[in-house]
């Protein structure tokens, strides 16, 4: 979860107005979103960070675990690696954003 919110803050400057823009709402104060844009790297690297270390501990050799919780069914750990591979492709669409925003202006 908290490289998908660095992801979104990463790309706050260039979704925001474009989002805000394709719903109709317009006006010169729409440019001022763009006041995040300096942080845009350190909001990439860490949603990067973020995704990283969720991937390690999703793929690193499971611990042991006593039967019951939740970390002991299998079907558990496909759901949250199914989770995981779909809020980071979410995410790094919203990075690539910025990149492909000229292809449709």
């Amino acid at each position: 979860m908290a490289g998908a919110l660095a992801a979104i803050g990463a790309s706050v400057c260039c979704v925001g107005p474009l989002l805000l823009i394709a719903l109709g709402i317009g006006g010169g104060w729409v440019s001022n979103l763009s006041a995040m844009a300096p942080y845009r790297p350190v909001f990439i690297g860490l949603a990067l960070l973020f995704l990283g270390l969720a991937c390690r501990k999703l793929y690193s050799p499971p611990l042991i675990c006593t039967p019951g919780p939740p970390c002991a069914d299998p079907r558990t750990l496909k759901r949250w690696r199914l989770a995981f591979w779909l809020i980071a492709a979410m995410s790094l669409g919203l990075l690539a954003v910025p990149r492909l925003a000229p292809l449709f202006f």
